[in-house]
């Protein structure tokens, strides 16, 4: 696939790429982030594509599968909307796997808590897929939204506000709240 010309397709008039996010949880409250291994430095939660007639919770646990290498997970809530961010210019003229077919991607956010132990979780790509991280560690919200990159910190400052009442009753110990 080609990327779009900038001259004849106006990326404010492509499609959003639907997908999922997925913020899981410890059971301290604090979320798995992860280091890209396409750029240093670049932190994120795992997130992809739904296939077409792919439910958006099974989406999820597929991407938890292929991108952490673990199925040790229970979906404790869905954000009630969906959150969109736009591919800056220097990522959508580029060639790539959907660049110059979306604007950009609209997530379905889920908050899963992680059932596993820490050696459960496997970067090294699963299922046909390449490992797309390197590197991961357990964060606060605060400091997923600090750390990804700057297009999409809007959806995760509102993600974090979303999902700030489970990381803050995991916290505590508590059962989380029901959204």
């Amino acid at each position: 696939m080609t990327s779009i010309d900038p001259k004849t397709v106006d990326p404010q008039t492509l499609p959003y790429r639907a997908c999922v996010g997925l913020c899981i949880f410890n059971d301290r409250g604090e979320v798995f982030i992860a280091e890209r291994t396409d750029k240093n430095g670049a932190w994120q939660m795992p997130q992809g594509g739904i296939n077409k007639h792919e439910e958006p919770r099974l989406a999820a646990l597929r991407e938890l599968k292929e991108e952490i290498g673990t199925a040790a997970a229970e979906i404790l809530a869905e954000a009630p909307e969906k959150l969109r961010y736009d591919f800056p210019n220097y990522l959508q003229y580029r060639h790539g796997l959907f660049r110059g077919k979306y604007r950009g991607q609209e997530q379905t956010w889920f908050a899963l808590r992680f059932t596993g132990s820490e050696d459960d979780i496997c970067l090294s790509g699963h299922d046909g897929a390449e490992a797309e991280f390197s590197n991961w560690r357990w964060a606060t919200l605060q400091e997923a939204v600090d750390l990804i990159v700057e297009f999409k910190r809007p959806v995760y400052a509102r993600m974090a506000e979303i999902f700030e009442p489970i990381a803050a009753a995991l916290a505590k110990g508590k059962k989380p709240p029901t959204l």
